[in-house]
C-alpha cells in the first residue's frame, strides 16, 4: 500500500534531497494521517458513549489530537520547503525539526489530560458496558494504526525524517494504548472488575513516556547534536581516497534540517606540491560532496613538508610521545621553529570527549614529556593547542 500511495501521488519520489520531493512525502503523510485519525475519533466517541468506558472516550481524544499532529506535520514540510531568502541564508528545513517538536508537545499534553482523567475515574469508578460494537471498533483501531505506524516508519526512513519517525512511534503507541483499553473492557465485562480509570491511568503514562522520548530525539538536532559517526567516518575516508591527501582533522558538520548540511575539514597536503595543482585537487572534493552527497563542504589546507627528513623525524617522535599518554590521542599541524638557545616544537592534539586529563593537565604532560628531549643534544619546548574531538574520523 506504501509503495502504491507513493508512486501515484509522489513525482520523483527517488530524489528524497529535493525539498518539493521531501514536502510532497510530507503532504501524503499529513493527509492519510488526518483521514484515519478523524475516522477513527469519531468511531471511538460514538463507543465510548454507548458504552460509558472513559478509557474508550480518552483514546478517541488521543485520536483527535493525531489528527492535529498530522496537520502540524503537513503545515511543517510545506514550510520546510521554502528556499533560502535574506532572513534564512541556510534555508528553512529545521521548520521540520520544529514540527515534530510540537508533535511531543501534544502527545505531552495529551498524556497528562488522560491522566487526569483517568485518576478521576478511580477516585468515582462508574461501570462500563460491553459491546461487541465496542469491541470492534477498538479492534479496527489497532489494525488501522498498525498500518499507520509502519507507513509512517517506511516515509521516514526513505527521506530521512525526525518527524515521520515520531509520528510512526506515535501511531505505535495508539496500538498499545487502544488494545490495554481494549484488554480492560473484556476483563471488566467477565470479572466485574472496575479496570476503565486504572487502565486508562496506564495508558496516559505511557504516552507520556513515549512523548518524552519523542521529544529528546526532536530536541537533538536543534541543539546541535554530534554528527553521526558513519557520516563522519565516511567524509574522512572519502577525503583521504583522494590522491594527495595525507591526513584530515578537525572536521565539523553543521545541520541546517533534512537535506541540509553544511560542513568544514582540515586537509593535510604535501608542502613542496604545486599549490595550484593541491588547489585544484581540494576544489574536486568539495565539488564531490555537493553534487553526490548534497553535503555543502569547505576545506581547509594543511602544508605538510614531506621532504624534510628532520621534520618527518620528530613529527613520529612527538606522536609516540603523546600517544604513551593515551592510545586515543592524535596530533596535527605540525611544525619546527629552530632558535639559538632552542627548538620549537607546535602541533595541535586531539582529545576525545570526556578525556580523563584536562587541557591544562594534558598540556602539561606533553610538554614535560618533550623537553626530556632526544637523544641529540638539542633543547626542546612544545608549543601544543589542545583541540576536541566528538566522533572519531580516519587520520594520517
Amino acid at each position: 500500500m506504501t509503495d502504491f500511495l507513493v508512486k501515484h501521488f509522489i513525482k520523483n519520489s527517488g530524489d528524497v534531497h529535493d525539498p518539493a520531493v521531501r514536502a510532497a512525502y510530507g503532504k501524503l503523510a499529513g493527509i492519510v494521517g488526518i483521514v484515519c485519525n478523524l475516522f477513527l475519533c469519531a468511531a471511538k466517541i460514538t463507543a465510548g458513549v454507548l458504552s460509558g468506558s472513559v478509557s474508550i472516550t480518552a483514546d478517541a481524544v488521543n485520536n483527535l489530537s493525531d489528527a492535529s499532529s498530522s496537520i502540524i506535520t503537513l503545515v511543517g514540510f510545506r514550510l520546510s520547503a521554502k528556499p533560502a531568502d535574506e532572513e534564512h541564508p541556510y534555508g528553512h528545513a529545521r521548520i521540520e525539526y520544529l514540527a515534530g517538536l510540537a508533535v511531543s508537545v501534544m502527545i505531552l499534553v495529551i498524556g497528562v489530560e488522560l491522566a487526569r482523567s483517568g485518576i478521576g475515574r478511580i477516585l468515582h469508578p462508574t461501570p462500563v458496558t460491553f459491546s461487541a460494537v465496542s469491541a470492534a471498533v477498538l479492534l479496527l483501531s489497532v489494525g488501522v494504526k498498525l498500518w499507520m505506524a509502519a507507513f509512517n516508519r517506511g516515509l521516514g526512513k526513505r527521506i530521512g525524517s525526525a518527524a515521520l519517525e515520531a509520528t510512526a512511534m506515535d501511531s505505535r503507541n495508539d496500538v498499545i494504548s487502544t488494545a490495554a483499553v481494549l484488554a480492560a473492557c473484556v476483563i471488566a465485562h467477565f470479572t466485574h472488575w472496575t479496570l476503565d480509570g486504572w487502565m486508562g491511568l496506564a495508558v496516559a503514562c505511557f504516552i507520556l513516556w513515549s512523548g518524552i522520548g519523542i521529544l529528546k530525539d526532536t530536541l537533538n538536532p536543534l541543539l546541535g547534536e554530534a554528527p553521526d559517526e558513519a557520516l563522519t567516518a565516511y567524509i574522512g575516508k572519502k577525503v583521504m581516497s583522494y590522491e594527495g591527501v595525507l591526513g584530515t582533522h578537525d572536521l565539523m558538520v553543521h545541520d541546517y534540517g533534512p537535506g541540509r548540511r553544511f560542513a568544514s575539514v582540515h586537509v593535510e597536503m604535501a608542502a613542496e606540491e604545486d599549490v595550484m595543482r593541491s588547489h585544484e585537487i581540494i576544489d574536486n572534493i568539495e565539488r564531490d560532496f555537493l553534487q553526490n552527497d548534497h553535503i555543502s563542504l569547505v576545506i581547509h589546507f594543511d602544508p605538510i613538508r614531506t621532504g624534510d627528513e628532520a621534520v618527518g623525524t620528530h613529527r613520529e617522535w612527538v606522536r609516540g610521545l603523546v600517544q604513551s599518554i593515551s592510545p586515543e590521542l592524535t596530533i596535527h599541524d605540525f611544525r619546527i621553529v629552530e632558535g639559538k638557545t632552542h627548538t620549537n616544537l607546535i602541533f595541535d592534539t586531539v582529545a576525545p570527549h570526556g578525556f580523563a586529563l584536562s587541557d591544562a593537565e594534558l598540556r602539561s604532560r606533553i610538554q614535560q614529556l618533550v623537553t626530556q628531549g632526544l637523544d641529540d643534544g638539542m633543547r626542546y619546548y612544545a608549543v601544543v593547542t589542545i583541540d576536541h574531538s566528538y566522533a572519531p574520523i580516519p587520520e594520517l
